[in-house]
Parts: C-alpha cells; sequence; structure tokens
C-alpha cells in the first residue's frame, strides 16, 4: 500500500462488484447469511445497482481498487408535520489494513459538505458505534423496543367497525398506508422505492402484510409480519387511531390457536405493557438510529416551533466537532409565528450546547430540562422555560433501516 496512490473520487456502477464486495466484508454477510432469506450474492448485487444508482457514494481507491467508502441516500423525512430533504448515510466501511488513516473522516466530512450543497439539512444513519458517530456529532433520536407476549396474554377481543385483510407486500395499498401515516407522524421517512427496496431488503420470503380497513373502506394502519415454529413475528405495526390498533390486536390474537407467542417491534416512546390487562410481558429496549444538523442556520430557518404571543431570543455557543460552519457564538430569534432565525455573532456567551445535543432536542427525543440537568446544555432557567414551550413535545418514529 502507497498513501500516494490513495485518491477520493466518486463510486459508480462500473465499480458494483467492488461496492459489494466490500460491503460483504465489512459487515461479515456471508454465503449462509444470504441463503436465510433466499438470496443468492448475484441477487444483491441486483438489489444493490438502484441504490448505487440514485445513491451519492464517495469512495477512497488504491489505485483501481476500492478500499473504503461511504454511501448518502437522498430522502425525506417529517419533522413536526414538515418535511425535511434528508442525507441517510449507509454502506460504511474501510477495509482493515487502511483503518487508522482518517480515511473515513475525510469521506464523512465531504458527504456532509455535499449534503449542504444539495440543500439536505439533516442527516440520518444507523449506528454500528454510537460512539464513534458520536464523535462526528451525531446523536440519538429514537428507540426500538422488542416485546414479548405469551399466547394468554393477548388482548381480548373488543369490537370495532373495520376489518383486517391480508395482502401482498408490494401492494400499492400498503405504500398509501405508510404514506398516509408518515405524513402525519413526527420523524418518520417518506419512502420512494429506493427506501422501500432497503426495507425488505433482508426480510425472508415468509413475510406477510395485512391492513386495517374502517367502515369507510379507507386503511388506517398495518401489521408487517410472518409466523414460524410457533411464533407471530411483529417487524411493524402502525395505526392512525386508537380503533385501528385495536383492530390489528383482533387479527393477531385471532392466532391464538397457531401460535404461543408474540415476539415483535415498536419505535415509538409508547411501551405496550401498559396497553394490556396482563402487563407482565418482557419488553427490551435499545437505541436504534441517529441524526445530527448538517446546516445549523439553514436547519433552523426551516424548522417549525411552537408559535407564542411574543419573540423569543438566545444567545448560546455553538460546538461541532466536524463541521466549522457549525461553530461558534449564535443568536437564536424566534417569531411569534414560531419561524425561526440563527446569526452568527462575534458577541461571547456563556451559554453552550453541542451540535449533538441540538439535534437530539430540536427533534424531540430528549427534552431541553433533561439535558440541561445531565450537563449537555448550560443555561439560565429562563432560557430552558423558553425553549420547553418552543419545542413540540414528540419523541420520533422511525422504523426504516439502510
Amino acid at each position: 500500500m502507497n498513501k500516494k496512490n490513495l485518491k477520493m473520487k466518486t463510486v459508480g456502477i462500473e465499480h458494483l462488484d467492488q461496492y459489494n464486495k466490500l460491503l460483504r466484508y465489512v459487515f461479515q454477510v456471508t454465503e449462509n447469511d444470504l441463503h436465510q432469506v433466499g438470496w443468492e450474492d448475484k441477487e444483491i448485487k441486483k438489489m444493490k445497482y438502484p441504490t448505487l444508482k440514485k445513491a451519492y457514494v464517495l469512495g477512497w481507491f488504491d489505485g483501481e481498487n476500492l478500499v473504503s467508502q461511504v454511501a448518502t441516500y437522498p430522502m425525506k423525512v417529517r419533522i413536526f408535520n414538515k418535511t425535511f430533504d434528508m442525507g441517510g448515510i449507509t454502506g460504511v466501511g474501510t477495509y482493515p489494513e487502511y483503518s487508522n488513516q482518517g480515511l473515513m473522516h475525510k469521506l464523512l466530512y465531504q458527504a456532509l459538505l455535499d449534503m449542504k450543497a444539495r440543500k439536505q439539512y439533516i442527516s440520518y444513519l444507523y449506528p454500528y458505534s454510537v460512539p464513534y458517530y458520536r464523535d462526528k456529532g451525531w446523536e440519538l433520536i429514537n428507540d426500538k423496543i422488542v416485546y414479548e407476549i405469551n399466547d394468554y396474554q393477548l388482548p381480548k377481543r373488543q369490537p370495532v367497525t373495520g376489518d383486517v385483510r391480508r395482502i401482498d407486500i408490494s401492494s400499492n395499498m400498503l405504500k398509501q398506508t405508510y404514506q398516509k401515516y408518515a405524513m402525519q407522524t413526527h420523524g418518520a421517512l417518506l419512502r420512494d422505492e429506493l427506501a422501500w427496496n432497503e426495507y425488505w431488503l433482508w426480510d425472508n420470503e415468509d413475510i406477510i402484510a395485512a391492513i386495517y380497513y374502517n367502515e369507510n373502506d379507507e386503511p388506517d394502519g398495518y401489521v408487517i409480519y410472518w409466523i414460524a415454529e410457533e411464533v407471530f413475528y411483529v417487524k411493524d405495526m402502525i395505526y392512525m387511531n386508537e380503533e385501528a390498533r385495536i383492530g390489528l390486536w383482533n387479527f393477531i390474537g385471532a392466532h391464538f390457536s397457531m401460535i404461543s407467542k408474540v415476539i415483535g417491534n415498536t419505535f415509538t416512546d409508547e411501551p405496550l405493557a401498559f396497553l394490556l390487562e396482563d402487563a407482565d410481558i418482557k419488553e427490551t429496549i435499545s437505541p436504534y438510529y441517529m441524526a445530527r444538523i448538517v446546516d445549523v442556520e439553514r436547519f433552523i430557518s426551516e424548522f417549525p416551533f411552537k408559535p407564542d404571543t411574543t419573540e423569543r431570543r438566545w444567545h448560546f455557543a455553538l460546538k461541532d466537532p466536524l463541521l466549522p460552519w457549525n461553530e461558534g457564538y449564535f443568536v437564536l430569534d424566534i417569531s411569534r409565528e414560531g419561524t425561526g432565525t440563527l446569526t452568527k455573532t462575534t458577541e461571547k456567551s456563556n451559554d453552550t450546547i453541542s451540535i449533538q445535543t441540538l439535534t437530539t432536542m430540536l427533534l424531540g427525543y430528549k427534552r431541553p430540562d433533561y439535558l440541561n440537568k445531565i450537563g449537555r446544555i448550560h443555561c439560565s432557567d429562563e432560557t430552558l422555560d423558553m425553549l420547553e414551550d418552543a419545542i413540540e413535545q414528540k419523541t420520533p418514529y422511525f422504523s426504516d433501516y439502510f
């Protein structure tokens, strides 16, 4: 290896084999893993073709050999009922013999610089190492709760006005149901074909979907699941209202004679136990996705703060470990209508916050008062009260994986 031979450049379709080979090596995807989901190596390359075609992929090349890479998916997310362009980071990997040379640091910086130019003012990623990405400016924004319910603990059937129908997972109605849900749900991804492709990527062929239709024959929720060895596995369940939730659990309960337990995932901050008559179930919570603000001034200008009867102001110092344009002293002004304006200033302030903390606070995962108590925000009580009032109290829902 000669460092002089290392060059950063775009990874194109012509590098598909190398892109796939590096992914499989770094994430330890074996032939057995592919076999378990009914795949062959040629099929994963076929599935990754549209990804590589649409995503922005940067890599380090040693001569003609791809040795380090990062991909950015162009995506959209809903943040407090407003749509934001988002850069989804994935495919991050470096061959071990090229590690500890700062290659990934430079790739991530360039990827964020490119996001800024494309007006993707926020970025999401799934962290294979939370400390590593925290060090680069990302922070946790939501959790994944895995629950386990014995068959005798399933909720009793309740009357609803609608009904549940099983459908093919490729159905447009499934996509329409999710779109309806995502548009009214904070933090959710607005899935295009690329996102749906990634959503199904590692599922086996036994996956099934069932939609709850209300009395007007409109879709109000769905459950995506499979059944194996007397276990009902829930990949995801969404619902627009309480009746849809009850209807979907009625459907799951109808499998009582076929199953011994239900094991599922939920991606909200609402533990399932409280909703069950027998609440003595097993629930395991773990951090899921991370995000970071890419361009703080532009993000604030689009962020929907809560309206108030008075204008609000905060003067503070912001720290960002990677992006110099997010570093320095700023003045945040929030209008009565909830429009934010962030302006750089040379005037110093004792109030401090990091880009990581600002991201998780604005997205609602952790409240300002809590972040202040654990030393992640330094400001006055009056400022804390203002921030608590200015930011909506909703935690992000995000069930995708890319």
